[in-house]
This record gives C-alpha cells, sequence and structure tokens, in this order.
C-alpha cells in the first residue's frame, strides 16, 4: 500500500508505504528529487543496501536515509516508511522544532540504524494508523495535520537515537555542537578537508572538538571528514561515469592521487576496484 499526499502551492510531498515491494531509491536517477526517508522493519532481521554498502536492520528496527543515499532493500514486503521532501518539511529550517539535524538525518553514523526499543515501537504503533487516516481525510488542514504527525515521528525517533547512542551524561551544549559540527562537514566537506576550518566556523579550537567526540564514544573530527569525503567519492564511483581525476576535482583535492589514496585508506578498496 503507497499513500502519497502532494500540496500543488508548495509541492510538499509526503509517502507513507506499507508492503509496498516498489520501495526502493535512486539518488543518481534523472527524476530523483529531495527526498528523508524513516523506514522501519516490521519483520525479521533483513538487509539494507544503502549506495551498495549492505546495513543489517534489526526486527522492528529503524534506519533513517538521507536524499544522497540510493537504497534497497532485502524484502520491502515488511517495510513501513515514511519519505518526505524539503517542501513538506524542512528538518534544517525547524530544526529548533525536532533538534534532528545532524544527527538522525546528516549526522554519524550514515545511515542510522537503531535497535528495537519497546517503548518507542509502541508509540510508532499507535501513531501509525492515525497517520493512514489522516492520508484518506482531504480537507483545509490535511497537510498541517500530517506534518504535525511528521514532528511527532521524528521527536520519538530523535528521543530513542539519543538514549541509544549517546552517553547518559551528555548535556544539551555538547548534543548541539556535536549536530552543528556534523551539519557542516555536511554542507563544506568539497572545500574544507581540516578539523581547523571547521572549528573556526564554531569558534572553538580543534582540541576542544576532540576532546567533545571522544566523550560522545565517536569517530575523530578528522576521521568524520575523511569518511565524509569517501562516501561521496563512493557514490560518484557507482553512479558516475565521471574519471577519477574529475571526482578529485569535484570533491577538492589538488591531486588525484591524494583522493586514491584517502579513499583507500578508509574503506579499504581502490576507486578502480570499486567500479570493477
Amino acid at each position: 500500500m503507497h499513500h502519497l499526499y502532494r500540496e500543488s502551492k508548495t509541492k510538499g510531498i509526503l509517502h507513507l508505504w506499507q508492503g509496498d515491494n516498489n520501495l526502493h531509491r535512486e539518488a543518481f536517477a534523472e527524476d530523483a528529487s529531495y527526498m528523508l526517508t524513516i523506514a522501519w522493519n516490521r519483520g525479521a532481521t533483513q538487509t539494507c543496501w544503502v549506495d551498495d554498502v549492505a546495513h543489517q536492520v534489526p526486527a522492528n528496527g529503524l534506519i533513517l536515509l538521507i536524499d544522497q543515499q540510493t537504497y534497497r532493500f532485502e524484502r520491502p514486503e515488511n517495510i513501513t516508511a515514511w519519505g518526505f521532501n524539503r517542501e513538506f518539511y524542512c528538518v534544517i529550517d525547524h530544526d529548533a522544532e525536532v533538534s534532528c539535524v545532524g544527527f538522525i538525518f546528516y549526522g554519524f553514523p550514515s545511515p542510522m540504524v537503531l535497535e528495537a526499543d519497546e517503548k518507542t515501537m509502541k508509540k510508532m504503533e499507535l501513531l501509525l494508523p492515525v497517520f493512514a487516516d489522516e492520508f484518506t481525510t482531504p480537507d483545509n488542514i490535511q497537510g498541517e495535520m500530517l506534518r504535525m504527525l511528521l514532528k511527532r515521528l521524528i521527536i520519538i525517533i530523535t528521543r530513542a537515537a539519543k538514549v541509544q547512542l549517546l552517553p547518559e551524561d551528555t548535556i544539551a551544549p555538547e548534543y548541539d555542537l556535536s549536530r552543528q559540527y556534523s551539519l557542516l562537514v555536511e554542507k563544506h566537506f568539497r572545500e574544507h578537508h581540516q578539523v581547523a576550518d571547521y572549528a573556526s566556523m564554531l569558534f572553538k579550537s580543534p582540541k576542544t572538538l576532540s576532546n567533545l567526540f571522544k566523550k560522545l564514544g565517536q569517530k575523530t573530527p578528522l576521521q568524520l571528514i575523511h569518511e565524509r569525503l569517501a562516501l561521496e567519492g563512493r557514490r560518484l564511483l557507482l553512479y558516475t561515469d565521471k574519471p577519477v581525476g574529475e571526482i578529485a576535482d569535484e570533491l577538492g583535492f589538488l591531486e588525484s592521487g591524494h583522493f586514491s589514496r584517502l579513499f583507500k585508506r578508509v574503506t579499504g578498496e581502490s576507486p578502480s576496484g570499486v567500479r570493477g
């Protein structure tokens, strides 16, 4: 089953897929558009391939997917998923409402996979039929009702992710700083490859950022930059015909050899090996 809500004035779109065998996304397709996806695996553990990398999604687990990612599921018939574009609800513009940007979306790890949590699943089970009913109730407040439900869903998932992935003693300023860093990397990784660049934007020292990510149990700030560069390089290698030199230039490397060495160090593969 596939529900679709479309706003004619704003071009906003919200999808709800339930047991749809056609659930997949090709981010580099000609007709691809911005789309964030919340996918809930309601069957046994299954594989989700994201940019051709396998991720195991546990029973009742969640996987959070962003607009640049190409994905497909082993058993899409067991997936319930919500997809929405920025015209329907921009998580960046409305970050004060949901506090998720740079964490469950545009954060690390990406894609984020969450284990089953009984309290969270119960809330989602209660929310799902309300969503389905609202899709079948066309009136002048339908869009706002669906937006309200989507915000509630994002908040539920963000709270669950904090419990699962962050130390208990994480305070709000630390959480917000880590999210700001992640979002800046997402915006500027092609131009800025050094932690000092981002530290300057945040009016912090590189050491402060390193200590923060260590406390949060995450990879170093430099590793996050390198992984983002390697991830984008992998997408361009898989889904475009661009030569390695052109990809390196697009990602801000002065020489293709610098990109190739970083890519192999991060992924364990050479660029030529990815293309086969």
